[in-house]
């Protein structure tokens, strides 16, 4: 995608400024969310009309002027091109998705991996998804198969954004949308309920580990995020799976682990796949 943003945009900026051009873009429904480097931010006006034109799916072109941050992990957008609304819908591997890219976390780059997470869930499953967001993780994995899934978050407006993407899809009772801090609902609901817990919040995982094995039932699965340091792309897995068992207390074992993303030079998401067991 980054190649494209620069072949895109290379009638209207000179070589020198389409070199800057470090990051793509992401298309979510007809929202393009774009990032631009400081020394071309006087330039967004005309970054964001091209790319309007030339991307013939996209109705409006944001420039996001923030990283994602705060509890609930949004972020500042700024219009730059087209219709000034935040909300859209977007489509993934058979379900629909009423999402709001201002104001509830997304990310269409993590599609691979929620394919793979889906396709690990085993009928007659319950799954506690810590950090939900809008449902997306959770929905793919309940669409095909006989499980129920507790999707929290912490914002409101993720939660009622997970309500209205189960009633879409048809998923009533199969997800169910809770809002509050994970630990508070684990601790008052859901504990030792869970087969399975994602924790996709690779930067705090450490912190809610506890959380997470209080919900899980006696050899269950966890599958921990985190964000590593690698000089090598592939240690990035071997170096996640050593870290988790130095944070670790219980007796766990490791199925399996991966990159899933690169999030910075050197820095890789992963994720680590493990069975816990408590007795």
């Amino acid at each position: 995608m980054t190649k494209m943003l620069k072949r895109v945009l290379q009638d209207v900026l000179s070589e020198e400024e389409n070199e800057q051009l470090i990051s793509a873009f992401d298309q979510i429904g007809d929202i393009i969310v774009v990032r631009i480097p400081d020394s071309l931010v006087s330039k967004k006006q005309i970054i964001g009309k091209t790319l309007l034109e030339q991307v013939s799916t996209a109705n409006s072109v944001f420039y996001q002027s923030s990283p994602v941050e705060g509890d609930f992990r949004t972020r500042k957008l700024e219009v730059i091109a087209g219709e000034d609304k935040t909300q859209t819908e977007y489509k993934e591997n058979g379900c629909r998705f009423i999402v709001d890219v201002e104001k509830a976390f997304f990310s269409p780059r993590l599609s691979t991996e929620r394919e793979r997470i889906a396709g690990l869930v085993k009928d007659g499953e319950v799954i506690i998804n810590m950090f939900g967001g809008v449902g997306m993780f959770s929905l793919l994995a309940a669409k095909n198969t006989s499980c129920t899934v507790y999707n929290i978050d912490l914002n409101p407006v993720a939660a009622q954004l997970c309500k209205e993407n189960v009633q879409i899809n048809k998923l009533k009772g199969k997800v169910i949308s809770l809002n509050g801090d994970a630990t508070e609902v684990i601790n008052e609901q859901l504990v030792g309920k869970a087969d399975r817990v994602l924790m996709l919040l690779p930067e705090r995982s450490d912190e809610f580990l506890d959380s997470a094995l209080n919900g899980l039932k006696d050899k269950g699965i966890i599958h921990y995020y985190s964000h590593m340091h690698a000089d090598k792309k592939q240690d990035a897995g071997k170096l996640s799976e050593e870290h988790f068992m130095s944070v670790n207390k219980t007796n766990a074992e490791i199925i399996t682990s991966r990159n899933v993303r690169p999030v910075g030079p050197r820095f890789y998401q992963t994720v680590v796949d493990v069975k816990i067991s408590k007795n």
